[in-house]
């Protein structure tokens, strides 16, 4: 197939040139690796399309969906004389990927390809390569819509072990993984939401993806609504998932903006130490601290974490205090009568160094306060 019959999406766009080797860039575009690295060595640190800054050292992620899909329509050619040959045929899950697009696979095939894939990726980051080189993940996201709650499910976990690779967190959601992951947060079944606010976990590690999933619609609200009426272990996952996407600034605005902070409280009343982290978070944004000004009960159930929490609670309850107090002084002076000041002397020599120093600054905000 000549390459002018090519479709445009598979051509770079620096060189226009159909692209060998794809790979994403932290703005979520795609370019030709040789293209683009010559972009980044001649000095440029943005990108050539929104013109945003790049970090100091940006990654080049491979897109593995888009190389299949050049690759089965136009075959690479053979290597050039000298080149190093090539090692051999590897061992393909092509008859699993197969019963999974096939019309005529019974779902019980399907279902058993799906656990099958998920059991053979779990440890294996060969065979998770392999199968995101095959194309495989838009497959697997596809039977996120299934009207099977069980194949729902065993996608999920399959989606779950490709986004393990941080080579996949980038593609996936290139691939609209953040949209399947929104419906699977209001499915029927309590594992499908657990597990979809664990896959935003893991994608939000990479940071252009936190930006991403904070910005798609309803993806911040199905958390909040996960945390509030979720049982324990969806309300831990949704929790992790919120800390996750708020240490991106615009994140926390949009968190507290949802009515999180009530939910957030309650979480943390109930024992959710992760809501406490959370809330650290959103004490660093101006929105979220007046949020909390005026949620009821707030302080109450921070010293709660602070005579009761673990290690990581009381560390964070100490940071959001601090944050609140240097905020409003009603809150101060709530906080000086419910005995905070002298915790707060009995921490500062903590074994945990965060604790004594987070315990150190609160009491002399309140000392000085006092005064």
């Amino acid at each position: 197939m000549s390459t002018t019959q090519l479709p445009d999406d598979f051509r770079c766009p620096i060189s226009l040139e159909i692209m060998s080797d794809p790979v994403i860039l932290s703005s979520g575009h795609t370019f030709d690796r040789s293209s683009i690295q010559r972009w980044l060595d001649a000095g440029h640190r943005t990108c050539p399309i929104t013109k945003l800054p790049l970090p100091d050292r940006p990654s080049l992620i491979p897109n593995h969906a888009l190389r299949s899909l050049i690759y089965n329509f136009a075959p690479a050619p053979a290597p050039a004389s000298g080149a190093r040959p090539d090692p051999g045929p590897r061992p393909e899950p092509g008859a699993l990927v197969a019963a999974l697009t096939s019309r005529a696979s019974p779902l019980e095939a399907k279902l058993e390809a799906l656990a099958r894939l998920t059991k053979l990726s779990k440890r294996d980051p060969v065979f998770r390569r392999r199968l995101t080189e095959s194309g495989t993940a838009s497959v697997v996201l596809s039977c996120v819509d299934s009207d099977d709650g069980l194949m729902r499910e065993r996608a999920l976990s399959l989606l779950l072990n490709l986004s393990l690779d941080d080579d996949n967190k980038v593609g996936l959601v290139a691939e609209g993984a953040v949209s399947k992951m929104v419906g699977a947060l209001r499915a029927d079944s309590a594992n499908c939401r657990a597990l979809a606010a664990t896959i935003i976990t893991s994608l939000a590690v990479v940071e252009v993806n936190k930006a991403t999933i904070g910005e798609y619609p309803f993806a911040i609200s199905a958390l909040i609504s996960l945390l509030r009426d979720g049982n324990v272990r969806e309300k831990k996952e949704a929790a992790t998932a919120l800390f996750a996407i708020c240490s991106f600034p615009e994140n926390r605005k949009r968190t507290a903006a949802n009515g999180s902070v009530p939910v957030l409280i309650r979480a943390a009343d109930s024992g959710i130490e992760r809501a406490v982290e959370v809330l650290a978070m959103l004490a660093k944004c101006r929105e979220g601290r007046e949020e909390m000004g005026r949620c009821d009960g707030c302080v109450r159930v921070l010293v709660k974490v602070l005579r009761n929490g673990g290690c990581k609670g009381v560390q964070c309850a100490l940071l959001t205090l601090y944050s609140l107090c240097c905020f409003s002084e009603r809150i101060c002076v709530e906080v000086r009568r419910l005995g905070v000041l002298e915790m707060c002397i009995n921490l500062v020599e903590d074994d945990n160094e965060k604790i004594r120093r987070n315990a150190t600054s609160l009491a002399q905000l309140l000392q000085g306060d006092s005064n």
